[in-house]
């Protein structure tokens, strides 16, 4: 007889995560939110994306991160998400913020890719159907498009919140000038723009280069981090080797082999050395030198395992560095950028 039992989230759910405001708005988000990009797609397993989503929440990770395209297929992690929320947290979703982007090829023709306001609230209708909602919490631009006036693409947004399709907005990939021309469209229309999600680690410092991190911090702005473990150089995973299961062997379009050269080892190694004097694991430290920027709202981590979930939470027993500890975590990584 199948197991038909009702999933009952824990009842310390809420104890021990850390809830940050998104810049200066008025909603918060979990230290650590949990990512959909990877292992909620076609040739994911349901059961098991159920066990991620469960430890997730049961352990206050409150923030479920999607995209229209991630998968693969593209639309598949939407779906099962959907699934998920709509067989499992049906009672909860008041507790969870989800979130979705467009701005990425979804479909053949001229209206399936960029920024247009065609693209945008097309794709958002049908997101929210794979969802199996009728609103989603955040609703991104997935990145800037060159070609599409910014005034047409934050238009669309607005028109997202107005409508009651989403109670936010944020953009994904955008550099600090940009956003600021964004972020003063956004405000004469009235819309909620609460939240930035880029790329940021200690091997890649794109954000305080081109002025995102500054502009967000001043404009009062969130940020949430994506591969914040570097696409696996701060696991910990390539220090002795690269394993015949890692994502570099059976999958090389995000970590390329030839990124962990000789050097780049040997810099991951004196990286972990400083995890292991602050009692840290190399992943626990990498999270936790983000999160110690209190302009940083969360860092977006993706999961294979219920244990890496609950790995990755350990980050937050700890988020203080010493100055001799940043120093030598920059003289170790800056000039090993990604």
């Amino acid at each position: 007889m199948a197991d038909t039992a009702i999933y009952t989230p824990s009842r310390t759910r809420y104890e021990h995560m850390q809830y940050r405001r998104s810049g200066r708005s008025g909603l918060k988000l979990p230290a650590v939110s949990l990512g959909f990009w990877h292992n909620f797609g076609d040739t994911g397993m349901y059961e098991h994306m159920k066990e991620l989503c469960f430890t997730a929440f049961d352990n206050g990770i409150t923030h479920f991160d999607l995209a229209n395209n991630y998968g693969p297929s593209a639309g598949a992690a939407e779906r099962n998400a959907g699934r998920i929320i709509g067989e499992e947290f049906a009672s909860y979703r008041d507790e969870l913020i989800v979130s979705t982007k467009a701005g990425y090829d979804m479909w053949p023709g001229p209206y399936g890719d960029w920024g247009s306001r065609k693209y945008l609230l097309s794709s958002l209708d049908q997101s929210l159907e794979r969802l199996g909602l009728n609103y989603v919490d955040i609703f991104y631009h997935h990145r800037p498009d060159p070609e599409t006036p910014l005034e047409e693409t934050m238009g669309a947004l607005a028109q997202a919140v107005h409508s009651g399709k989403a109670l936010y907005v944020g953009l994904s990939n955008y550099d600090g000038a940009t956003m600021q021309r964004a972020s003063a469209i956004l405000d004469e229309l009235h819309c909620p723009f609460v939240i930035n999600q880029n790329r940021y680690s200690i091997f890649d410092r794109s954000i305080e280069n081109n002025g995102l991190l500054h502009s967000a911090e001043q404009l009062g702005k969130g940020l949430i981090t994506f591969s914040p473990l570097a696409q696996g150089l701060l696991t910990g995973r390539y220090l002795n080797g690269i394993p015949e299961d890692s994502r570099i062997k059976t999958d090389g379009r995000f970590l390329s082999e030839s990124l962990i050269n000789e050097e780049r080892l040997q810099r991951m190694k004196a990286l972990n050395d400083i995890a292991q004097n602050r009692g840290q694991t190399l992943a626990e430290m990498a999270l936790a030198w983000i999160l110690r920027d209190s302009s940083v709202t969360s860092v977006l981590i993706g999961a294979s395992k219920p244990q890496q979930i609950l790995d990755n939470i350990g980050a937050l027993e700890n988020t203080e560095f010493s100055r001799e500890e940043l120093s030598n975590i920059d003289e170790l990584s800056l000039d090993q950028q990604l």
